[in-house]
């Protein structure tokens, strides 16, 4: 990728910022990409849609756009959507593979199908958040449980139930973020997470990076504003687990169609090591604590290489279904 001609991928827009709750980390991630691509020679602009509508990007002769946003209206399907209508190639997955992935209940069902390991969980709708359903959540997946929303990233609205008398507060937490609620099975042991390049049967694991976090946990502060987190890299996992994860990964990056690049998180029970999927990021950070910068350096890939392959590998969803055969 070092050969990639610059000039060639023409005037990029970095879409940064925008309007989730993962706003500020975006706006992070986007800067260190802007300047990395910029160091390299590539015409890199900064494009925040919370400030200018998308349809400036036609109008302005962006040729690509490198998606470093976050969460809602950004890693969701949404943006994609509108970038395959104008033409524009796109960093990352395509429509169908970001929606997906972005709600984590969609996901499950999808892993589940196809027999990859997830915790056990339950899923409550608007409709099934009365205080007898809410408070049998315990009783129906153990404690200490997790209540997440399901369509957020970086902790967001995410708590660890260790007493069952606490349920009903921790659903009140993930509903200022999403009317669904997700209660997901503790699995307590190692974490982990493991990044992917590519595409299909050439897309590609990077090392694992196994996260130790102080005794507050791994949330949003730790993740993003504090050094009290350890992450090991290499993992110091024995080999043949480290592969068993890749596996695991690379089966569930490719199961929901995912290109481009990503990272999956999961959870390495204890009792047994079994590796259970978590989630996975199809627009991960890249900001100065981000773990895919970690894992590629790892891997011999530096920062600025690795924003040149994920934005060389741009493109649109309908340019692959142009090329198609088609029917007589």
């Amino acid at each position: 990728m070092s050969g990639t001609d610059v000039n060639k991928l023409g005037k990029v827009a970095v879409l940064l910022g925008g309007t989730s709750a993962e706003r500020e980390v975006s706006l992070m991630s986007g800067t260190g990409v802007l300047q990395a691509l910029q160091s390299l020679g590539v015409d890199a602009h900064p494009f925040d849609p919370a400030e200018r509508g998308l349809h400036e990007l036609k109008a302005q002769g962006f040729d690509r756009c490198f998606i470093a946003l976050h969460g809602r209206h950004g890693e969701d399907g949404c943006v994609q959507g509108a970038l395959e209508m104008m033409g524009i190639p796109y960093t990352g997955s395509g429509v169908m593979a970001s929606a997906i992935a972005m709600d984590k209940v969609m996901t499950k069902r999808l892993w589940l199908a196809e027999g990859l390991p997830t915790p056990r969980h339950v899923w409550l709708a608007p409709d099934q958040q009365d205080a007898a359903t809410i408070a049998a959540l315990p009783a129906q997946l153990g404690l200490p449980l997790i209540v997440k929303a399901p369509r957020e990233g970086s902790s967001i609205g995410v708590t660890k139930v260790n007493a069952a008398e606490d349920i009903h507060a921790a659903v009140a937490e993930s509903l200022r973020f999403d009317p669904d609620v997700l209660g997901e099975e503790f699995i307590q042991g190692d974490e982990v997470t493991c990044p992917v390049m590519g595409e299909g049967a050439s897309a590609r694991a990077l090392p694992v990076i196994r996260i130790v976090p102080p005794e507050a946990g791994y949330d949003y502060q730790n993740k993003y504003f504090t050094d009290d987190v350890r992450y090991l890299c290499p993992s110091g996992l024995p080999e043949a687990e480290e592969h068993e994860i890749q596996r695991i990964v690379l089966a569930a990056y490719r199961s929901l169609g995912c290109r481009g690049w990503g990272r999956a998180d999961l959870m390495i029970r204890a009792s047994d090591r079994q590796p259970f999927l978590l989630e996975i990021n199809t627009s991960p950070g890249m900001t100065s604590h981000s773990l895919v910068p970690m894992s590629a350096r790892a891997a011999g890939i530096d920062y600025p290489q690795l924003c040149l392959r994920v934005l060389a590998a741009a493109r649109l969803d309908s340019a692959r279904l142009q090329t198609q055969p088609q029917p007589a």
